[in-house]
């Protein structure tokens, strides 16, 4: 793992309804080194499910992509990790086991950071999962449940590399915090020591210098940036220039975010076909602040197709020439 991570050290997080082939392609080319795919649920997999294995869909330039599987049986979890392997082959860098995402939803169903409750299930999903693929296997995990419980990341980090986890990826906030507050760096630092396995740094990196902060306070090996990205995949430039103590790029001038969420949207198109209701939200990222965009949030949210988002560009590009943006 620590040779995966020699050549991987800035990473796009997985993001549910985000982190989709066009994002990770996107971000990959502004600096980001892995992208993980949305996360995909274990059990929709053993059904199956066309909209589940749809999450796997990658773009023909993408050499690599990790996945992260959620789930809270393990023998499920273990037989579709091994299919996610034997389909994606070579391309698949890591399986992620999220056990950070606080949802109510996943974790009402014994998923996602629920999982932090019970670490002895966790461990064991963690040593099927392992058993059953040859790439590396890796922890998406919180701070803990909740501060009345206090910290056990630790802990329960320690355990997940007993159990076979070749890496653990720390969010410095409880799940009961889901993403308010401010994410605390010295919990992956404190993980840090406690392990001998790589640990991701993961939580508010979104600026260079917010990356530097995380590695020189965590002294992790990998910095994970989840919405830092939204609608700004220049952070990976930024980011990968401030670690190596370079002058940080400018930040793109409006024309180029505009020219960006137009290569978002036509890039969902090619994957997804003409409807592109899911490009809403990331246009809405793209153009907020721009001359205009305010008033142009409710032609946004009616947009359904790539020439839809174009209509709306054009005049977010005229507001923004006229203004000299």
């Amino acid at each position: 793992m620590e040779g995966l991570f020699g050549r991987f050290r800035l990473l796009l997080a997985p993001m549910a309804g985000v982190s989709d082939a066009a994002m990770r392609c996107l971000c990959a080319q502004q600096g980001a080194d892995l992208a993980y795919t949305e996360m995909v649920s274990a059990k929709g997999l053993s059904f199956a499910n066309d909209k589940t294995r749809h999450l796997l869909d990658m773009e023909p330039q993408e050499r690599w992509a990790g996945v992260q599987l959620f789930g809270h049986e393990p023998h499920t979890m273990a037989a579709q990790a091994a299919w996610i392997e034997q389909e994606m082959g070579e391309r698949l860098a890591c399986i992620d086991i999220n056990m950070g995402c606080p949802a109510c939803k996943i974790v009402s169903k014994g998923d996602g950071s629920a999982l932090m409750k019970d670490p002895m299930l966790a461990a064991d999903i963690v040593s099927a999962v392992r058993a059953a693929v040859a790439c590396p296997v890796t922890v998406k995990m919180r701070r803990g449940w909740s501060a009345d419980e206090g910290e056990c990341a630790p802990a329960f980090a320690q355990r997940m590399e007993a159990a076979g986890a070749d890496a653990v990826c720390v969010h410095g906030r409880f799940s009961t915090q889901m993403y308010q507050g401010s994410s605390d760096r010295g919990v992956i630092a404190r993980v840090k020591e406690a392990l001998s396995i790589p640990v991701i740094g993961n939580g508010d990196v979104r600026c260079g210098a917010d990356a530097v902060r995380m590695r020189d306070e965590t002294g992790c090996d990998a910095i994970m940036i989840a919405r830092g990205a939204q609608g700004n995949p220049w952070i990976f430039a930024e980011a990968r220039a401030a670690l190596a103590g370079m002058p940080v790029p400018a930040s793109p001038t409006a024309i180029e975010r505009i020219d960006m969420a137009r290569r978002h949207a036509s890039l969902l198109q090619r994957r997804e076909g003409r409807v592109l209701v899911r490009m809403r939200k990331h246009a809405m990222w793209y153009v907020a602040g721009l001359p205009g965009a305010a008033a142009a949030r409710g032609a946004l949210n009616r947009c359904v197709t790539c020439e839809d988002f174009d209509q709306v560009f054009d005049q977010l590009m005229e507001r923004a020439t006229e203004h000299g943006a």
